[in-house]
């Protein structure tokens, strides 16, 4: 309208003035025009590609704690003054080695006063049955009477029972004493001193003194808690001739809290008859070979399960572009429009991303020229065909 009205005033006293300015106008106009078609360009060129479709085994993941296969606590089964402690706190100890020693003077006295009334049963018992065979020969005189008998033999019956009463008096003397070495019961690592020397213990009764703890590293428990849906599950494959971890050491592999791979391989030993019903899970338990002692009882760690095959859809994992809420594909429509799908990602495999949900296998998802500001979506694009490869594997994921 401005040039419009620029054209109409030509006509008065100012028209060359009016010249002028609609030749400048209609000169901005066309450069206008000029940079609005420079800015719009050619459609940007992007790599495109279907995902790939594999059939690619399953893994559960689940967090757990390792736990030691045998913990002992280490009690005092006699009291009296600790004399003597043989181990140094945090080292490895043998089955039978003598950790602590309490004082044993009480127990010896208590041995040798034992030992003696088992000889003076003895002897009493020899005096007895002698009485009693001298009893038997003179009833064949009629010189005693059958009371008579019956007494001596009674005697002497009660010096037997004296003699084995002895006889156990002194095995549990010498028992008391034994227990004055407080040994190993197991081969582990051994805690610290929870009594120093020189301190009562108390023994034998349900508050015995606690003297330390003993726990075995190799090979060590992972304890781990599986959902009542990946129960049924694997229920359900156990129909099938695959078995289960109750009847077959399904093969699992766990890594610590700052590892990136699943270098430590162990089995499955055990799963429990029922699921909690207060948390809806059910108690698993693994075993792993620790000869390096590496793995300590109370560490956390995630371990990973064989959960059957399945199909999935993988893509290189730079594909994927990821904000503070959401994970999206870049996809190509048929009219070469770029469009943004949200996805759930699963494992890496083999070095591509694994696809949960979001992708269909005919898409064409851009796998180059992602760095382009211009490959948005809504934007038009020129599309070039290119591969998808996996990055091969030394080992196998099973």
């Amino acid at each position: 309208m401005l040039l419009a009205f620029v054209a109409a005033r030509g006509g008065d006293g100012h028209g060359r003035v009016a010249s002028a300015l609609f030749k400048t106008l209609a000169a901005l106009v066309f450069l206008a025009q000029s940079a609005g078609a420079r800015a719009e360009g050619p459609a940007p060129e992007v790599v495109v590609s279907h995902p790939l479709a594999r059939t690619i085994p399953r893994w559960d993941e689940y967090t757990g704690r390792f736990e030691a296969l045998k913990q002992v606590e280490v009690r005092a089964r006699v009291s009296g003054a600790l004399e003597k402690i043989n181990f140094t706190d945090g080292q490895f100890v043998k089955a039978g080695d003598v950790l602590f020693v309490i004082d044993q003077r009480p127990y010896q006295i208590a041995v040798d006063s034992a030992r003696a009334e088992l000889t003076r049963a003895q002897a009493q018992a020899v005096v007895s049955t002698r009485d009693y065979a001298r009893a038997q020969e003179m009833t064949q005189g009629r010189t005693i009477t059958a009371r008579d008998v019956d007494q001596r033999k009674a005697s002497n019956d009660i010096a037997r029972a004296q003699v084995l009463s002895a006889e156990a008096a002194l095995r549990n003397a010498e028992l008391n004493l034994e227990w004055t070495q407080v040994r190993a019961p197991i081969a582990g690592r051994v805690s610290d001193r929870r009594v120093d020397s020189g301190n009562l213990v108390q023994g034998g009764q349900a508050d015995a003194t606690l003297l330390t703890t003993i726990v075995t590293l190799d090979p060590i428990h992972f304890i781990f808690d599986a959902s009542e849906a990946d129960y049924i599950r694997y229920a359900r494959s156990a129909e099938r001739p695959k078995e289960t971890s109750r009847e077959f050491k399904n093969r699992v592999s766990v890594r610590l809290a700052d590892e990136t791979e699943w270098t430590r391989s162990g089995v499955m030993d055990f799963m429990d008859n029922q699921l909690n019903r207060r948390s809806g899970t059910i108690r698993g338990r693994a075993v792993f070979d620790n000869k390096d002692y590496f793995l300590t009882p109370g560490t956390f760690g995630r371990l990973r399960l064989f959960g059957g095959d399945v199909s999935a859809l993988l893509i290189p994992d730079a594909s994927v572009v990821s904000d503070q809420t959401s994970k999206t594909v870049l996809v190509v429509s048929n009219d070469n429009k770029v469009i943004a799908k949200s996805v759930s990602l699963g494992p890496i495999h083999n070095g591509l991303r694994v696809i949960q949900s979001g992708l269909d296998a005919k898409d064409r998802i851009v796998i180059g020229g992602l760095a382009n500001p211009m490959v948005r979506s809504g934007a038009t694009v020129q599309p070039k065909e290119g591969e998808i490869k996996e990055a091969p594997v030394a080992v196998s994921d099973r």
